[in-house]
């Protein structure tokens, strides 16, 4: 793959208390004829993350067309599992106005560093707000996937939901600093809301210089050929990379991380990292949603597929 970097779309100027900073994980989607609104988190004093939206246009999505004026959805209340946070990751329209978000969420702990569990949303004004169908996780731990099950990507594929997500029960040590280890996940669901407890290894971390991978990004080109797109954590860079796979059913991936083509560049905000990549199709051409260094520090970048 090739890719022309358009370079930064946006970043928070810090005025809100609610989004002082970054501006993580942008997760595109088709608003309308002219409109891609990104979903995204941006970071209060503390560091908990709420979800926002930045719209851009279409035909270049550089252009900012307009700004949430709050969250869209708040950080949950003492003592749930988002309470920490939270990072919207796919969106999946039901009908014109009802949209479920997928997000992960955030919970600070103390014999470990924290875990994450996901969540869902649903909106009924076509996007502009979303409030919770539950207050637990849709995805919560279990014994086979205790500390994290987080990144929910979910395809409404005729009457059942596809997930694709990362998860894990471990941590590895990393420059003294302990790390969270995640495989990723295949799970289905009926509803949407209701998934199993457990799910199917599709990616297995099987390389000596990574511990997890990060948000799962899939695109059906047709109904036998997938491409999935991921960040891998890397060791020994302790950042991370963008990777990319194959797959004919959804399931069974040939991994061609070599072939995806955006990789770190002299870049200030991406000299060290590059990760999140979010692909969206407008009418013909491919735009990559993506964060550099220090997880969206600098803002949201996106790139434009030559071939």
């Amino acid at each position: 793959m090739k890719w022309r970097k358009l370079g930064i779309v946006w970043n928070t100027d810090g005025q809100h208390p609610w989004s002082r900073s970054h501006a993580m994980g942008p997760t595109p989607f088709r608003l309308d004829a002219d409109t891609i609104r990104v979903y995204l988190t941006t970071l209060d004093a503390e560091g908990r993350g709420r979800a926002t939206y930045v719209d851009v246009r279409a035909q270049d999505p550089t252009q900012v067309l307009g700004i949430a004026p709050r969250p869209v959805l708040d950080v949950g209340e003492p003592g749930t599992f988002d309470d920490n946070g939270l990072m919207p990751l796919s969106i999946v329209r039901l009908n014109d106005d009802t949209l479920y978000m997928y997000y992960s969420g955030f919970e600070l702990c103390h014999r470990i560093r924290y875990r994450i569990f996901s969540g869902v949303a649903v909106s009924h004004d076509g996007g502009h707000t979303f409030h919770r169908l539950r207050k637990t996780p849709i995805l919560d731990r279990s014994d086979a996937e205790m500390f994290f099950r987080g990144g929910p990507f979910v395809l409404k594929d005729g009457n059942r939901f596809r997930m694709w997500y990362v998860a894990g029960n471990s941590w590895t040590e990393l420059n003294g600093k302990a790390m969270p280890v995640y495989d990723m996940k295949y799970v289905e669901s009926k509803d949407g809301i209701n998934w199993p407890t457990e799910g199917v290894t599709v990616l297995p971390i099987t390389q000596d210089d990574e511990h997890g991978f990060g948000r799962p990004w899939l695109m059906q080109r047709s109904s036998s050929f997938y491409d999935l797109y991921y960040s891998v954590r890397r060791r020994s860079i302790a950042a991370y990379r963008m990777g990319h796979a194959c797959s004919s059913d959804g399931q069974t991936w040939d991994r061609k991380d070599d072939e995806f083509g955006l990789d770190v560049s002299d870049a200030a905000f991406e000299n060290e990292a590059v990760m999140y990549a979010a692909v969206i199709d407008i009418d013909g051409k491919e735009y990559c949603f993506y964060n550099g260094n220090g997880f969206g520090r600098d803002g949201f970048a996106v790139a434009e597929r030559l071939a």
